[in-house]
């Protein structure tokens, strides 16, 4: 299963923005309606982000896992906060979101490689 989730969200980055380009009103609402839905209001970003994790794995969406594990760990979230969210997903949505939060993991474990390596380098 071994994908690179890090590509993912760099690739999904760009063709966001390559779509941009295309649809600029479709994708300058869709910026807007992210932002105001992740803001920091009553529930932390984190807790949107991990909230949007849950659904992303639940729904199967590879590049919206790679981005919310991402955001998630930006947003401060903990690989405990991100493994127990996963275990929410998976409540809700079965032996499908076993193998999505899989995914889910193996996206945060890169991702922590990925920051020690920075940190390091």
């Amino acid at each position: 299963m071994i994908k690179d989730h890090s590509k993912k969200y760099n690739d999904l980055t760009n063709l966001m923005n390559r779509l941009g380009t295309r649809i600029p009103e479709t994708m300058i609402a869709f910026d807007s309606l992210h932002k105001a839905s992740i803001n920091e209001g009553i529930l932390s970003s984190k807790t949107k982000e991990l909230i949007a994790l849950g659904i992303a794995i639940t729904v199967r969406c590879d590049g919206c896992i790679a981005f919310h594990v991402h955001d998630a760990l930006a947003s401060g979230a903990t690989s405990e906060e991100i493994l127990e969210t996963i275990g929410v997903a998976v409540l809700m949505g079965g032996g499908p979101a076993v193998v999505y939060g899989c995914e889910a993991m193996e996206a945060l474990d890169q991702y922590i490689v990925l920051e020690r390596n920075n940190d390091n380098g």
